[in-house]
């Protein structure tokens, strides 16, 4: 784990069921814990490093060892109201409901992107210089900022990649920011904002 900014951790692990590394990030101010595979020393290593608090998924697909942390710490699961359907059934896991523009911790509000799908959320954190943290909305390679791949966009890519730089040039019209991070791809630590410009032009 590293500091990416001033209270803010980051962690990669390799997630075995799509065969990639992906991110994950931990707001210590708040203790929110986001998009959670578990880091090198488990659950505890987390523990260690500041008291957890909820765990939040910017969007359904990234549950990953959530539950093993709620369980863990006795803390909760938050998802966008739009994503609960996914954690229903025998076996799934307590999931509660958050609103875009809720401010889901301290220090962390919740922003709709408005495309991909209806719960993908884009957290503002109050830490450092100002951070965004995307789902799949967004993703860093190789360190290009991009969408993910077509086929993995639906029947429409482009509308979607339309709807997508929509909701991007939004988010260059609220709260300050600096810092990009990613559920998959290394965090952008600073210029981010020029970055998310230039990919937008």
């Amino acid at each position: 784990m590293d500091e990416v900014i001033d209270g803010v951790l980051h962690w990669a692990t390799y997630h075995e069921g799509i065969g990639q590394t992906v991110h994950s990030h931990m707001h210590l101010a708040s203790g929110a814990i986001f998009d959670p595979l578990l880091p090198e020393g488990g659950a505890e290593a987390l523990g260690a490093a500041g008291l957890p608090s909820v765990v939040l998924l910017s969007n359904r697909h990234h549950l990953r060892h959530a539950a093993v942390l709620a369980e863990t710490y006795g803390i909760p699961i938050r998802c966008h109201e739009a994503g609960l359907h996914a954690f229903t059934g025998a076996g799934a896991p307590d999931v509660e409901a958050f609103a875009f523009g809720d401010e889901v911790a301290p220090g962390v509000r919740a922003t709709g992107l408005g495309a991909l799908t209806p719960e993908e959320t884009v957290f503002r954190i109050d830490a450092g210089p100002g951070a965004l943290l995307f789902a799949d909305g967004l993703i860093r390679r190789d360190g290009e900022l991009m969408f993910v791949p077509d086929q993995l966009l639906g029947e429409d890519p482009e509308t979607v990649k339309r709807e997508l730089r929509s909701g991007l040039t939004r988010l260059l019209g609220g709260d300050q920011f600096d810092t990009l991070l990613f559920a998959h791809g290394e965090p952008l630590r600073a210029g981010g904002r020029q970055a998310l410009e230039a990919f937008l032009s």
